[in-house]
């Protein structure tokens, strides 16, 4: 963090035009999507999307918190049946697997409700064989981002490059190692909560993410149709 107490991110939006500017290679290119873990990853993901001028979509993760601490995250599950244990955090606190099986269960319940109601009728990218620049707002345990990761990969994706504005070190290494590429703007030796790092970090909600994949595929299209309107 800046030396003068200043938070390096206005908002989302503001972070992801300036992750956009590290990413400039996949501009333009035919197999690339970007897709953003929702909620807060969308406004990031979405500047990015728009910069590089490719598809945005969601992929939707829900973590498993602590019965009674739901900030401490057991794992994270997401679409298409994945889950993703944190083992440390189940080996300290001994948490057996029926305490596991019933927070996810009832996640799967929010995590389908919010496919819905974040797409409607519109059946989303297809990433298979696509190279997938994933985004979220930042990242802390890394367990959302690994389950997206295992999503991914379960369905078919190419290459999967993550980025983030920031995460603290070791979580960034972590996921370094299972992403194709990785780009984090900050990477703090010392870290305390993702929302440190903006002036604005209001909870995003899910009418905002509908719009926003609403006007990126608003904004494709119009850009589609613009080179036959001019012949």
């Amino acid at each position: 963090m800046l030396s003068d107490g200043r938070r390096p991110f206005r908002d989302r939006y503001d972070a992801g035009k300036r992750l956009a500017t590290r990413l400039v290679d996949y501009r333009n290119r035919p197999d690339v999507v970007v897709m953003a873990i929702p909620r807060g990853g969308v406004p990031v993901g979405y500047e990015v999307a728009k910069a590089l001028a490719v598809p945005l979509d969601v992929i939707v993760v829900r973590k498993l918190g602590l019965p009674g601490q739901p900030e401490l995250a057991m794992g994270a599950i997401a679409s298409g049946g994945v889950r993703v244990l944190n083992p440390d955090v189940v080996r300290a606190l001994r948490i057996p697997d029926r305490i596991i099986d019933s927070v996810a269960a009832r996640e799967a319940v929010e995590l389908e409700r919010r496919e819905r109601v974040y797409r409607g009728e519109w059946a989303g990218e297809d990433p298979t064989d696509q190279t997938v620049i994933l985004v979220d707002d930042g990242l802390a345990t890394g367990s959302s981002m690994q389950a997206a990761i295992a999503a991914l990969r379960a369905r078919g994706a190419a290459s999967i490059v993550v980025a983030v504005p920031v995460g603290p070190q070791p979580t960034c290494g972590e996921i370094a190692r299972l992403a194709d590429g990785f780009v984090c703007l900050n990477q703090p030796a010392f870290f305390a909560a993702v929302g440190e790092w903006y002036a604005e970090f209001a909870p995003t909600t899910d009418e905002e993410v509908r719009q926003l994949l609403e006007n990126s595929l608003a904004f494709r299209a119009h850009k589609s149709a613009a080179p036959a309107a001019s012949r």
